[in-house]
């Protein structure tokens, strides 16, 4: 039986090692993780590849558009040199062996693995059926259909992925940052309803035992990212929430225990 709340590892254990790489999601899971969140883009022949920005200076030092380079030229980029230099206490030589992986990769390193999938689109609205579609056909693939979660703040990359496969569970991403919160607030769940979305994903300052209840009676389960504080463990087995996104593993799954 899974413990609650579900210990997600925000793109692996970036606290502790190269987000979105392999070794990141190795660290999260031996950590005591549930699952790993990680972040979808397309390369320019279509292939989806793993990085949250949509180019390459942070975490590739390099300059250059994910989307004007191709999934082989993209997977031989250092994608964790970065991590040395930017965290020196958490440096690890054997990170600057880390690459950017292709989604195929990663599911081909959870195959054997027994994990929930948090998948991130990261898409303009143009792309959002391109992603969805290529994103669906591999999970396809890897028999992954019962242990991913697609989510996005593009509602409209939530819905292609409802159209392409109802089967598929979906969460509708929401930021911190917004101008008009009470109204936005009244909205958020229709907005997550209307575009098929079987959970909400919210930044933990828009959660309140009230949100998190109305979810519920409307059919949404809760996700709040991203905490590092162990607090929140107890706050989220207090107000129902299903699964904390964090960037230490860790300390939550202590916490939890």
């Amino acid at each position: 039986m899974l413990k609650l709340p579900l210990i997600i590892g925000h793109r692996g254990a970036a606290a502790v090692a190269p987000e979105n790489t392999i070794v990141s999601f190795e660290r999260a899971l031996a950590d005591g993780a549930d699952g790993v969140e990680f972040d979808v883009r397309l390369a320019s022949d279509g292939v989806p590849i793993l990085l949250h920005d949509p180019d390459l200076r942070r975490t590739g030092l390099r300059e250059g558009l994910v989307a004007n380079l191709s999934s082989s030229e993209l997977t031989r980029i250092d994608a964790g040199s970065w991590f040395n230099l930017k965290f020196p206490s958490a440096a690890n030589p054997a990170y600057t062996q880390a690459t950017i992986p292709t989604l195929a990769d990663s599911f081909h390193f959870f195959k054997h693995r027994n994990c929930l999938l948090y998948v991130e689109l990261k898409c303009a609205p143009h792309e959002s059926r391109d992603i969805a579609q290529a994103t669906i056909e591999l999970i396809h693939e890897h028999g992954f259909t019962h242990r991913v979660v697609v989510k996005s703040f593009l509602l409209e990359a939530i819905k292609d992925v409802k159209l392409l496969d109802k089967t598929i569970r979906t969460a509708a991403l929401f930021d911190q940052k917004i101008t008009r919160p009470v109204v936005f607030k009244s909205r958020l769940l229709e907005r997550a309803i209307d575009s098929g979305a079987d959970e909400i994903s919210l930044h933990y300052t828009l959660v309140s035992g009230r949100i998190v209840r109305r979810a519920t009676e409307r059919g949404l389960e809760t996700v709040v990212w991203t905490v590092d504080n162990p607090l929140w463990v107890e706050r989220a087995r207090r107000r129902g929430v299903r699964a904390l996104i964090t960037n230490n593993p860790a300390l939550l799954t202590r916490a939890r225990s």
